[in-house]
């Protein structure tokens, strides 16, 4: 009941801070307040524990409530900052990684800093309090004792049986440490191996680096890109037989067939324009979390429509537009444009496997503009002599076929505060031929109406349907798209390694023509190098902090040597976290750039029970003089009790966010993965690990003083 006082308060102060700082709610913010519930109570769960430790040891509970926090008070204060400290390097991350990071972090630290205030004030009070009956029961055991009645109720055996496990555990605790202790090469190995263990494993398995989570978003988007010379007329065509191929799945009654028994989910909503030259299309599916599964409905239909480019991706959550998201944009600028299509052709033939095998299996690629110089054209060229004898220029000419052929902008019209552009065009029945042009009419300035053909040559021909630039160069972009199976750091290597390379060694961009790689792999890079900074930064704030906190600049390096063992949980817990996503058959949970959060946190949260145990050590120490070695080996005894307690509570309140599906658990699961293992593998190295590193310190502090 104590302990729970905790929760409810800070979150209401953390909704009343964050309406202070002008923030709003949403699935990041609450996810954040959802990660603090377990950390919540650890503050309480410390200070409750020593106070139920004093009062066991006989002292009067409003003399144990006051001495269990000032005991405690240091340890709690420590591990509270070091936790908002590393929200500190967060806050100045840039683009949307940083949005996401800001929301997030101001949750944890308003939550957090709220339960430091309320575990030194609401819970020493509430236990003195409640305390008093259990005074009344002592003096109610001791009347049972002295009437010779006992009794052994189940409940009373379970809580015997788990009191005994528990004494048992920490004098097995206490017992490894004091083995270990004994011998100066035992400290050495222990150390050496669990640092080992840490730094192999973290290599080892250390993932591939995504962007950002895509989220479950239910509408799924699909270009298809025709062959040159399509009108519109061809383009509903094309929208017509992939309706056709779609039909089965949105012409479906529910009561008449099971959606068990389609090959892939039934479509609530279907739409396509045809524009441009272009089609483009959407799709909703009636399950929403099954929405990434019609992408490959989509792509087959390219077996329908011989010659056409058929994309489909699933909406990212956070970036609008087909293309955004998870796409590398391979760049190629150069002077001729030729040259830079037979680059563009070559280059999407290496990651879809058109040349050899496929760089990245499943990529979905397009090229933009189009890799075809053979889209129809008209070409009018003017006649210099004839246009000077009738006082007609190229510019006059050009805006007077421009006019009749597309419209032509005049002039601006104001309608009140309204602009209306006025547009000059011909007449539609004019021109319905390409043939129709050489007698166009052309007004010349004496006021002769004289045709086309008297003032140019027309000529059919073919070309690009744009040329883009790109730094005054001319550029034709490959956007690629990985599958969701392929991490996105994963794909830029292999473009960059088995692409990119082989063609600036061969010699084919030589010429002044160059090749470079943007779009969201550029994203991820600036924000991997932004976040890897903070991570160190966050890493020497801590140190720092805990420097001041505990006056020497020895105590906190033993305890931030314990930030490796949070790492290494962290990693595994992300693995397992993918190893359940795949045997419930949903895609592994990548290393995203909001999953690499949860490293920066663990930073803030490992330190907390090395913190509990140095602490406790520096008070036997002070306190009750006790020599380095039984201080070290009694504060382990002392602390295995709330530092157990506070890790399961958050493991225990992350385990429904990391391990229950829903809509936007894609988001935050793996952040959530990384800080249950980090949690639950540095607790366990802690109990050894940090005692040792003290042990060896202390020692040499003592040789020093000799």
């Amino acid at each position: 009941l104590v302990v729970g006082l905790a929760i409810p308060i800070s979150i209401v102060g953390t909704f009343l801070l964050l309406n202070l700082w002008g923030r709003s709610l949403n699935v990041i913010s609450l996810a954040g307040m959802a990660f603090a519930v377990g950390m919540l109570v650890d503050n309480a769960v410390v200070v409750l524990e020593n106070i139920f430790r004093h009062y066991r040891n006989g002292e009067p509970r409003f003399v144990a409530a006051y001495r269990g926090t000032r005991e405690v008070y240091g340890a709690v204060l420590a591990s509270t900052l070091t936790t908002l400290a590393v929200f500190l390097p967060v806050l100045f991350v840039q683009e949307e990684a940083g949005q996401l990071f800001r929301d997030i972090a101001l949750a944890i630290s308003a939550a957090v800093g709220l339960s430091l205030i309320i575990s030194l004030t609401v819970i020493p009070t509430a236990t003195a309090r409640l305390l008093q009956s259990s005074d009344q029961e002592k003096s109610h055991g001791d009347a049972r004792r002295q009437s010779k009645v006992v009794t052994h109720t189940p409940v009373k055996r379970v809580a015997e049986t788990c009191n005994a496990l528990a004494e048992r555990f920490v004098d097995g605790v206490v017992g490894l440490n004091r083995f270990v202790h004994a011998r100066a090469p035992r400290r050495w190995l222990t150390i050496g191996s669990l640092l080992a263990f840490s730094i192999g494993i973290s290599a080892r398995l250390w993932p591939k680096v995504e962007y950002l989570p895509t989220g479950n978003r239910n509408l799924v988007f699909g270009i298809i890109l025709p062959p040159p010379g399509y009108n519109l007329d061809e383009l509903m065509t094309l929208g017509e037989i992939v309706e056709q191929h779609l039909q089965p799945y949105w012409d479906i009654d529910a009561d008449t067939i099971e959606p068990s028994q389609l090959e892939y989910p039934p479509i609530h909503d279907f739409f396509y324009v045809a524009r441009g030259r272009q089609v483009f299309l959407g799709v909703r599916a009636v399950d929403p979390t099954r929405a990434g599964e019609l992408i490959p409905l989509i792509s087959s239909v390219r077996s329908k429509l011989p010659g056409t480019i058929v994309i489909a991706k699933q909406s990212s959550l956070f970036e609008q537009g087909l293309t955004a998201g998870r796409t590398i944009d391979i760049e190629i600028t150069g002077p001729d444009l030729t040259r830079l299509v037979a680059l563009g052709g070559q280059v999407i033939g290496q990651v879809s496997g058109g040349i050899g095998e496929a760089v990245v299996p499943n990529a979905q690629s397009r090229p933009v503009p189009s890799l075809d110089l053979s889209n129809p054209e008209v070409h009018v060229e003017p006649k210099l002599i004839a246009g000077r004898q009738m006082g007609i220029n190229a510019s006059r000419l050009g805006y007077a076929v421009n006019a009749l052929v597309d419209g032509a902008f005049a002039a601006d019209y104001f309608i009140g505060g309204d602009k209306i552009d006025l547009t000059l065009i011909g007449d539609p029945d004019e021109m319905r031929r390409s043939q129709d042009m050489a007698s166009l009419p052309i007004a010349t300035p004496s006021g002769q109406l004289v045709p086309l053909s008297s003032l140019a040559s027309i000529r059919l021909a073919s070309g690009p349907e744009q040329i883009n630039h790109r730094e005054r160069q001319r550029a034709i972009t490959i956007e690629v798209s990985p599958p969701p199976e392929v991490a996105l750091e994963d794909a830029l290597q292999r473009i960059e390694s088995q692409i990119v390379d082989p063609l600036r060694s061969s010699g084919q961009l030589d010429g002044g023509y160059r090749i470079t790689l943007a779009g969201t792999a550029d994203k991820l890079k600036a924000t991997w190098l932004s976040l890897r900074w903070n991570v160190l930064l966050a890493l020497l704030i801590t140190y720092l902090l805990m420097a001041a906190l505990f006056e020497s600049w020895v105590y906190p390096f033993v305890i931030i040597l314990s930030v490796p063992l949070g790492a290494v949980g962290g990693i595994l817990g992300l693995r397992a976290l993918g190893i359940y996503l795949h045997w419930q058959g949903s895609t592994p949970q990548p290393l995203d750039v909001l999953t690499m959060l949860g490293f920066v946190i663990l930073i803030g949260t490992v330190v907390n029970n090395a913190i509990l145990i140095v602490h406790q050590s520096l008070n036997l120490m002070r306190d009750q003089l006790m020599s380095s070695a039984d201080a070290i080996l009694e504060s382990v005894r002392t602390r295995v009790r709330p530092i157990l307690m506070t890790t399961a509570t958050t493991v225990l309140g992350l385990c429904p966010l990391v391990l229950f599906p829903g809509s936007g658990s894609e988001l935050y699961r793996g952040l959530g993965s990384v800080l249950l293992g980090g949690m639950l593998v540095s607790t366990i190295f802690t109990l050894l690990f940090v005692p040792t590193v003290f042990r060896i310190f202390m020692g040499w502090r003592r040789l020093d003083r000799v």
